[in-house]
C-alpha cells in the first residue's frame, strides 16, 4: 500500500508540474501578444468607428456661425468652459471626409465636443485612454509654459509652424493628428489636465475660434511613426518631451529616442519627403530652407500645379505663374522648379461663398490643378513671406512644418469645390 501511495504521489507531483509548466506557457503567450492587436490608438469617425484617415474643416463664424440648428447642449467633455465667441463670433460647425467616404458632408453639432464627432471621439481615445503621446505647437499661449517660447508663449522664426498631436502603443503603432488650432490641444491625458481648459470651444485661452481651422488624422504603423517623428525633428516642431502634460514617452527604445529629441531647433536645410504605408505622402521642410512653403511642395509633387488655401496675410506671397521668378530658392536641393500657384480666396459650401483669407481662415490646405494625380493636400505653413530677395527666411519662408498629401479622387473633387471662388493676382513679390 505504501508502494502504491508512493507512486499515486509522484504522478500527481508530475502532474501538478505539468499543469504549472502549461499555466506559465499560457501566461506568458498572453503577455506577449501584440500590443497593436490590441490598443493602438487610431482615427475614429464615432465611438468604435476605425477609419485609416479623415479630414475635418471647421468653417468660419462669419459664414457659418455657431454650431448648426442641431447643435444641442454644449459641453466642454476634456477640461474648460463654454465659449459663445471667440474675438466678433465663432463657429464650430464643420464638414468631414474619410477613407471610407471621401466626399465632404457636413457634421452634426459642435465639432471637438462629443464623442460622435470624428475630432472629439478620436481625442477622446487618446485623453481618456492610456498611449503614449507628445504634443506639439508653437502657440501654446502659456499654458504649458516652454522656456523657448519667452513671456508671450508664442515661438517665433526660426521655430516650425506646426500643432498637432501623435500617439502610440507599446508596438509602436498609432496615429498623427495635425491641427491648425493655436492653443489646442494643450493636454494629452486626463491625467495631466490643463489649466486653461482642453476642449475645443472651451479654452480660456486664444483658441481661434472666430476663423476656419483644418483637421487630419492618420493612422500610423511603425515604419511611418519613425518617418513622422523624423519629419518633427526636421521642422523644429515646439515641445518639451519631459512636460508630463504635453508628453508621455514610451514604447520601442528607438520610437522613445527620437521622440525625446523634439523640441529642439533643426539645424537641417533639406526638406524629406516619404511614402507612408498609408500611400500618404509626407513632406518635411525644414526652417533653414528658406524658400516660399507651397512653391516647395509644389516643386516636390513634380511641378504639379496647385490652389491652395491658407492665413493669407501680411507678408503675402501672391499668386505665382508657371514663368513668375521664384528668387527665393535652392537649385541644389529643390531640382524642380514649382508650377502655377493659385491662392483662394473665397470657396463656396452649399452654395455658399465663405472667405479663405487671413482674418476669415486659418487652415492650411489645397488642391493640385494640373497632372494626372489628385492629390488633396494638408498642410503646417501659410503662403506669407516672400519669392524674391532680399529677406529670403522672412515669415513662413523661414519656418519649418508638416504636409501630408493624400491621393484620392473623391476628396479632391470635395476639397476643390470647397476652393472654388476668387483668386489673388499674380504678383512678383
Amino acid at each position: 500500500m505504501k508502494r502504491v501511495s508512493a507512486t499515486f504521489r509522484l504522478s500527481r507531483g508530475r502532474r501538478v508540474a505539468l499543469a504549472a509548466c502549461a499555466l506559465t506557457s499560457l501566461i506568458w503567450s498572453v503577455a506577449n501578444v501584440p500590443v497593436a492587436a490590441l490598443d493602438a490608438p487610431v482615427p475614429l469617425l464615432g465611438k468604435g468607428k476605425t477609419v485609416d484617415w479623415w479630414f475635418i474643416y471647421k468653417f468660419n463664424g462669419h459664414d457659418f456661425s455657431g454650431c448648426g440648428a442641431d447643435s444641442g447642449v454644449r459641453a466642454c467633455p476634456f477640461g474648460g468652459k463654454v465659449r459663445t465667441k471667440d474675438g466678433a463670433n465663432y463657429s464650430q460647425q464643420f464638414v468631414f471626409a474619410s477613407k471610407d467616404a471621401g466626399k465632404l458632408v457636413q457634421g452634426n453639432g459642435c465639432v471637438g465636443t462629443t464623442l460622435t464627432d470624428p475630432l472629439g471621439a478620436t481625442f477622446d481615445q487618446l485623453y481618456n485612454g492610456s498611449p503614449y503621446f507628445v504634443i506639439w505647437n508653437d502657440q501654446f499661449y502659456g499654458d504649458p509654459k516652454l522656456k523657448a517660447c519667452g513671456s508671450s508663449g508664442n515661438c517665433d522664426s526660426p521655430w516650425g509652424h506646426s500643432k498637432g498631436m501623435l500617439a502610440w502603443n507599446d508596438a509602436g503603432e498609432g496615429l498623427v493628428l495635425q491641427v491648425s488650432t493655436p492653443s489646442w490641444p494643450a493636454a494629452g491625458s486626463a491625467k495631466h489636465p490643463r489649466k486653461a481648459g482642453n476642449t475645443l470651444g472651451c479654452v480660456s485661452t486664444q483658441n481661434n475660434l472666430s476663423n476656419a481651422q483644418h483637421f487630419f488624422a492618420l493612422k500610423l504603423s511603425k515604419t511611418d511613426l519613425i518617418a513622422v517623428l523624423e519629419g518633427l525633428q526636421n521642422s523644429s516642431v515646439v515641445t518639451d518631451p519631459t512636460n508630463g502634460q504635453i508628453a508621455r514617452l514610451g514604447g520601442p527604445s528607438d520610437v522613445r529616442d527620437l521622440a525625446e529629441k523634439l523640441g529642439q531647433k533643426s539645424a537641417s536645410k533639406k526638406f524629406i519627403k516619404t511614402q507612408l504605408s498609408s500611400g500618404v505622402l509626407l513632406i518635411s521642410k525644414p526652417s533653414g530652407l528658406n524658400v516660399p512653403p507651397w512653391q516647395m511642395v509644389s516643386a516636390l509633387l513634380d511641378s504639379t500645379s496647385e490652389r491652395t488655401a491658407t492665413w493669407w496675410a501680411s507678408p503675402q506671397i501672391y499668386s505665382t505663374g508657371k514663368t513668375t521668378k521664384i528668387g527665393c530658392w535652392d537649385d541644389a536641393v529643390l531640382t524642380k522648379k514649382p508650377g502655377a500657384i493659385d491662392i483662394a480666396k473665397t470657396g463656396t459650401w452649399d452654395g455658399k461663398s465663405i472667405g479663405l483669407i487671413g482674418g476669415q481662415n486659418h487652415a492650411k490646405i489645397g488642391v493640385t490643378t494640373s497632372g494626372d494625380k489628385h492629390y488633396a493636400i494638408f498642410g503646417d505653413l501659410n503662403q506669407q513671406g516672400t519669392i524674391n530677395p532680399p529677406k529670403c527666411d522672412r515669415s513662413q519662408n523661414g519656418r519649418g512644418g508638416m504636409f501630408f498629401v493624400v491621393e484620392n479622387k473623391e476628396l479632391f473633387d470635395t476639397v476643390s469645390g470647397l476652393l472654388e471662388g476668387d483668386s489673388a493676382p499674380v504678383k512678383a513679390k
